[in-house]
């Protein structure tokens, strides 16, 4: 080392930013004043001189070659107005938006789609997308997922998507044995429930479900379960099944025919007739207790299945198979969208319990829906002249020949016109021969054929013959059953 404490041969600039510790001064006696040069002071307002602590900022721009340094001691005049104070801010730098990197804007997309960020970032942000095609790509993204989290429409399924997958699947490779015609109706119904009874909580099997239909010219209630609805239908889709040549799923809680703890099997020639969907219901209800839970639906929806695969591979000649109710008929294609229309009206009194949405049917099956309680109507009314609970017949006429007819005009969704024959069952119903005009809506007509609605309270619009309107609408209301 050196005399004066540095290493030798080494400039003490050589070590940049560091300042150099100055060596013992002399006495103030030994200095001679007038020979020390003054330090030169900062103007008011200049920077400080550069032995100073420099402050913690944006270091100044040094002054180009053109512009003059004030003299010392000459005090420097602003250019511009006079500064303000260093808490107020100007509307120019309010306006304008912040200086952000590109990994901050680009973390900020998120947020101006959801309109979160302040007026600085808004601006900020947008200034950057019209420079940034990636971030601008980005940000059109996140603005759409936006709009679909604001949607108002519901979120539920479309109630017709599981029949658009089918169709599309089923135009790219048919199925081997496809499902008649006749029984889409009751697959559809089905599928729709099913998908009703797999979102509710197990607690929803246990609302109550009031079952209402119309009875001895006045409306009957029923008070059960959410699980008591679904084996109220098992238990009548059995007489589909056994009429199928199946195994009756209640036939282990003594609700078969012939073999119910009620000894109600009746005997008609010689053969057994089921019981009544009613009392095949209530047989259940009664063996069914402590009340039925969820592990109900795996039963009924395996029921389902095997019908219509069993109908399906049956060929054609099953569709007319008989199925017996007990006090009447149907032709099997009639009995299974008598039972798809079941569904659609119970599946309705299960969502309105569960505060679930549940729409109607497509109008096509809705349509045969219609169509299946207008071809009923006429024996309906028969039916009820025999009761004395209607008109007289007043024009008999030879089976087949066309009658007095009401024109039952189903208006919306799944409607079309049919001409209900009045005096006789055999009659056919003629548009030239109509005494009357009834007009309702297209599930107002079905709510009443489920006996929801009474035949006073149907909106209907009316126009002729008023015994004609009152008997098909009360005939309407007949039709309908637990």
């Amino acid at each position: 080392m050196s005399g004066d404490g540095r290493e030798g041969g080494r400039r003490d600039d050589e070590v940049r930013g560091a300042r150099r510790v100055p060596g013992p001064r002399g006495a103030v006696d030994d200095l001679d004043l007038e020979t020390v040069g003054r330090p030169v002071l900062p103007p008011p307002g200049g920077s400080a001189p550069d032995e100073s602590v420099p402050e913690q900022g944006v270091p100044e721009e040094e002054p180009g070659p053109e512009e003059a340094l004030p003299e010392p001691g000459e005090p420097e005049e602003p250019d511009g107005p006079a500064p303000e104070p260093p808490h107020a801010v100007t509307a120019d730098a309010t306006a304008s938006a912040p200086v952000l990197s590109h990994r901050v804007l680009k973390a900020l997309l998120g947020a101006w789609a959801l309109s979160a960020c302040s007026a600085e970032e808004t601006a900020a942000v947008e200034d950057h997308l019209t420079a940034c095609a990636p971030c601008a790509d980005e940000a059109l993204r996140l603005r759409d997922a936006v709009g679909l989290l604001h949607t108002d429409g519901s979120l539920d399924l479309d109630p017709a998507l599981r029949t658009r997958v089918l169709d599309g699947c089923l135009g790219r490779r048919p199925a081997r044995v496809p499902i008649p015609e006749w029984a889409t109706a009751y697959d559809a119904e089905t599928a729709r429930l099913d998908a009703l009874l797999r979102d509710i909580g197990d607690s929803d099997w246990h609302a109550p479900v009031r079952l209402q239909w119309f009875e001895d010219e006045r409306a009957v209630t029923r008070r059960t379960t959410v699980a008591g609805v679904i084996g109220h239908l098992m238990a009548v889709d059995g007489l589909v099944s056994a009429a199928l040549g199946l195994d009756d799923p209640l036939a282990g809680t003594g609700a078969a025919a012939g073999t119910g703890a009620l000894g109600t099997a009746e005997v008609n020639a010689g053969a057994e007739v089921p019981l009544s969907p009613t009392r095949r219901t209530e047989t259940y209800w009664a063996a069914t207790y402590p009340p039925a839970t969820r592990a109900v639906r795996e039963p009924w929806r395996a029921l389902t299945h095997e019908l219509i695969r069993t109908a399906s591979l049956a060929g054609p000649n099953v569709a007319e198979r008989s199925v017996s109710y007990g006090e009447f008929a149907l032709p099997l294609q009639d009995a299974l969208l008598d039972r798809a229309f079941e569904c659609w009206v119970h599946g309705t009194d299960i969502a309105e319990a569960v505060d679930y949405p549940y729409k109607p049917p497509s109008a096509a099956h809705l349509h045969r829906m219609i169509d299946l309680a207008a071809r009923m109507l006429p024996a309906a009314l028969a039916g009820r002249r025999g009761a004395g609970l209607a008109g007289p017949a007043r024009e008999l006429v030879a089976p087949g020949e066309p009658g007095r007819s009401v024109h039952l005009e189903v208006e919306g969704h799944g409607g079309g016109d049919w001409y209900i024959a009045l005096d006789s069952p055999a009659a056919v119903g003629s548009p030239d021969r109509a005494v009357a005009q009834v007009a309702l809506d297209g599930v107002e007509f079905c709510q009443l054929v489920a006996g929801h609605i009474s035949p006073v309270e149907a909106a209907a619009g009316q126009e002729g013959d008023r015994e004609a309107i009152r008997d098909v609408l009360f005939a309407s209301a007949s039709l309908s059953r637990l």
